[in-house]
């Protein structure tokens, strides 16, 4: 008899590097995740920082980053990909006055892990996982 095993729900998109593109991320992640009745509120602020932070600090013209998520053994995994492999992401202090630089901070806060996955050249992965 066969059975026929579910494949673990995913997303993927690509999208432009700008701020429209961001935004477009976070409404398009926040819809999936509703549609896969997972919590939205966590997932969605680090949807949001990390294509803000690909838009701005990942951004080559003339190609897009991508978003995926997916879900594996009760973690949704978030992945921003961009073509800016010699640009990986540092968390450091944010200048208390300035109006950026808080992205990553957040990502920490809110995210159970993250990280950076290089490659392959000139491509890098910035992933965040949150326990469902």
């Amino acid at each position: 008899m066969n059975q026929e095993i579910a494949a673990p729900p995913n997303f993927t998109v690509l999208l432009s590097p700008t701020p429209r593109g961001a935004r477009l991320a976070r409404l398009l992640a926040t819809e999936q995740l509703r549609a896969w009745g997972l919590p939205l509120d966590r997932a969605a602020q680090i949807v949001a920082e990390l294509a803000a932070n690909a838009a701005t600090h990942g951004r080559v013209t003339g190609r897009d980053f991508r978003l995926t998520l997916y879900v594996v053994a009760g973690t949704l995994r978030i992945e921003v990909s961009d073509t800016r492999g010699d640009q990986l992401p540092r968390l450091q202090q944010a200048d208390p006055c300035g109006e950026s630089g808080r992205g990553l901070l957040l990502v920490d806060a809110l995210a159970d892990r993250w990280g950076v996955t290089p490659g392959p050249r000139p491509r890098k992965t910035v992933w965040a996982e949150v326990r469902t």
